[in-house]
């Protein structure tokens, strides 16, 4: 049944998929989506020449951001190699234009999975060897790259717990696709077992750990003059956001006298607004950018490009925005690198399997609305052998996750070698 079905994806004709794709962008239009690109049917121009290729690819921003630092040493590793990185997501898209523009030599989208398309786009780029990170099984581009004996690897691999029960009614067909890779490289020792027994290659299903833990610590060169005040951290807030923080740390401040707030929205053109909120609550705050310290305030305006990483080194505990309205949430890493325990709101789509492996660890916490956020804040800052304990998680969580990016970096050096 599952080859049955194998054939009949592999035999779907081409003009089939261009048929429906005008339906597909009057709904998207609805949605106020832009158009299916046409470079999905590969309708790019590049053309590749060279025998020495590698393709990464990546579906969308939290993807593309976990392969940062893994494209970067690839390029520095095999400077002979060209590589194109691929994305099926617009802001993915423009993530990877925006960060690896300079130096990849095609960014453009990953195929339409109808047969003819993905060996069109097979034969245009013509890889040597291709990465797909996490959990992108898409049969026809996978049965075309094994047709042309291309080295195919999933990298940082995943299956989750809502997934794995659908995988599982499906895995003869799974199978199938699996059997294409040339190994499948998890993120840990439960995804192993999951793609193995999904049809992944025992002896090639290795574990890499998790290269989204490969980031490392920014310098910090900033003196904010907090002395031995407590520090909260409001990072990357967002509209509606800034009102909960100051109410919290009005709260707080009743409880711990010496606490400080730095509050960095996500865009600078909001600053005015914040401004206001922070006038209308009679604050006492200054500006980064008029060099303003916390010797004589209590709340400071990180309103300055580039610094936000830096100074989660100064802060207790990081509270990530983003996480209380539509956002999706932003990376908490950057902070727990430090050991500083982090705390967001429900909505932490784009980072929700880094928040589950923090927050299984202990050393990050999700809560569902501005009386959780007070009251987990309050137990940090307040209960010190608690607090100790977030730090200590953070470090271990760190040690158990990193590896990744040498890991995939010795492999790729034994494939093209």
């Amino acid at each position: 049944m599952a080859k049955i079905l194998l054939y009949i994806i592999k035999s779907v004709p081409g003009w089939i998929v261009v048929c429906i794709i005008p339906f597909i962008n009057l709904i998207r239009k609805i949605k106020n989506k832009a158009p299916v690109p046409k470079e999905k049917f590969c309708q790019f121009d590049y053309q590749n020449d060279s025998s020495k290729l590698i393709m990464i690819h990546g579906v969308s921003v939290g993807e593309v951001l976990s392969l940062e630092n893994l494209i970067r040493e690839i390029k520095k590793q095999f400077p002979s190699y060209k590589l194109v990185i691929t994305t099926g997501t617009l802001t993915g898209q423009q993530l990877a234009q925006k960060k690896y523009g300079v130096f990849a030599d095609c960014i453009t989208y990953f195929p339409l999975d109808f047969y003819k398309n993905t060996k069109k786009f097979l034969e245009k780029i013509n890889p040597s060897v291709i990465l797909i990170a996490e959990t992108e099984l898409w049969p026809n581009f996978c049965f075309c790259a094994y047709e042309k004996n291309i080295p195919l690897y999933l990298i940082n691999a995943r299956i989750s717990d809502k997934s794995y029960p659908s995988y599982l009614k499906i895995k003869e067909f799974t199978k199938l696709i699996l059997e294409c890779f040339s190994g499948v490289f998890c993120q840990s020792e439960i995804d192993k077992k999951r793609f193995i027994a999904l049809g992944a290659k025992k002896d090639s299903t290795l574990v890499m750990k998790n290269l989204k833990f490969e980031i490392e610590k920014k310098e910090c060169d900033i003196d904010l003059k907090k002395g031995d005040s407590k520090l909260l951290i409001a990072a990357s807030t967002h509209k509606g956001e800034e009102e909960i923080v100051v109410r919290t740390y009005k709260k707080l401040k009743e409880k711990v006298s010496n606490l400080k707030l730095l509050l960095a929205p996500r865009h600078l053109t909001r600053v005015e607004s914040v401004v206001k909120i922070l006038n209308n609550n009679s604050l006492n705050f200054g500006y980064r950018t008029k060099n303003d310290d916390f010797s004589t305030k209590d709340v400071l305006l990180l309103d300055t490009l580039g610094e936000l990483s830096k100074t989660y080194k100064l802060c207790d505990i990081a509270f990530i925005g983003g996480s209380f309205n539509k956002t999706g949430g932003h990376n908490p890493l950057e902070a727990a690198i430090f050991s500083k325990p982090t705390v967001s709101g429900p909505c932490i789509k784009n980072f929700r399997d880094i928040y589950s492996i923090l927050e299984n660890d202990g050393a990050s916490f999700v809560v569902k609305n501005e009386k959780e956020l007070y009251n987990t804040l309050e137990k940090l800052f307040l209960d010190e052998a608690f607090y100790s304990n977030s730090q200590q998680n953070c470090k271990k969580c760190f040690s158990n996750q990193q590896g990744a990016l040498k890991f995939v970096v010795n492999e790729l050096k034994k494939i093209i070698n």
